[in-house]
């Protein structure tokens, strides 16, 4: 049967460079050791915080129109639904169930879907929660200076490259911290960290509050996002294929 679970978006490539896994904290995340780290702490900080970020339990968003993902943050049970296609996947195993028009897949079509689903929570989850993952283990720092952003506001610029971490670690960032926001309002993404010009750069606009925390709602795509904090998922999110209510 033709899994259809996690076509992207036709603008998009692959994006997830850094770890969505449940991690250590950094020992030195309460003790900036440069001006990068220090510019990190305040974006974290402006958005909610550390320890509200820690107590979100579930979150589930519309990924530019194409995926809904749901995430147990408590569990680390993650639902990527596409069309008819859903896909169950844990993310400290990397084992879970697929589905197709309400069929379940077995065998290699079920551990092609999962593999993608996976993948997909990875790029998908990194577009909404970057900022709060600035100072996970494996992701290198630098502030590149102030530069203007497309929007002609001035910004403080991070570069992000990272160890041998998550799926693509070669790829590079820039990130650009609003001077007077203190919020991210862009980032350039390069496939390679010796590419001189990125592959996409887009906003982070519209930053509002879900909970206890801030996350980005335009991208530049137009899209509703759909973002909703819940205090614990739904009953059977994580073991039938019905389509979730939409907030």
């Amino acid at each position: 049967m033709k899994n259809t679970i996690l076509s992207l978006a036709a603008s998009l490539a692959l994006l997830g460079s850094c770890h969505t896994e449940p991690e250590a904290p950094r020992a030195n995340a309460a003790q900036p050791a440069g001006p990068a780290d220090a510019l990190a702490e305040r974006v974290i900080d402006k958005i909610g915080g550390r320890k509200a970020w820690e107590d979100t339990r579930c979150i589930t968003w519309l990924f530019m129109g194409s995926r809904r993902l749901l995430w147990d943050k408590a569990t680390d049970n993650v639902r990527v639904e596409s069309g008819d296609a859903v896909a169950f996947v844990n993310l400290r195993t990397r084992r879970g169930r697929a589905f197709e028009r309400g069929v379940e897949l077995t065998e290699q079509a079920r551990t092609l879907a999962v593999d993608k689903a996976y993948a997909a929570f990875i790029n998908d989850s990194y577009w909404m929660f970057m900022p709060f993952k600035l100072r996970d283990p494996g992701v290198h720092l630098a502030h590149l200076g102030r530069r203007v952003t497309k929007a002609g506001r001035s910004a403080d610029v991070l570069e992000l490259t990272f160890d041998e971490v998550g799926m693509t670690p070669k790829n590079r960032y820039l990130v650009y911290v609003g001077v007077e926001s203190g919020l991210v309002e862009q980032w350039d993404f390069y496939s390679s960290r010796e590419d001189t010009e990125p592959r996409l750069s887009t906003p982070w606009n519209a930053w509002k509050p879900f909970g206890q925390i801030r996350l980005c709602t335009d991208h530049g795509d137009g899209k509703d996002w759909e973002i909703a904090v819940l205090d614990q998922p739904p009953p059977g999110a994580f073991e039938q294929p019905t389509a979730l209510a939409r907030r």
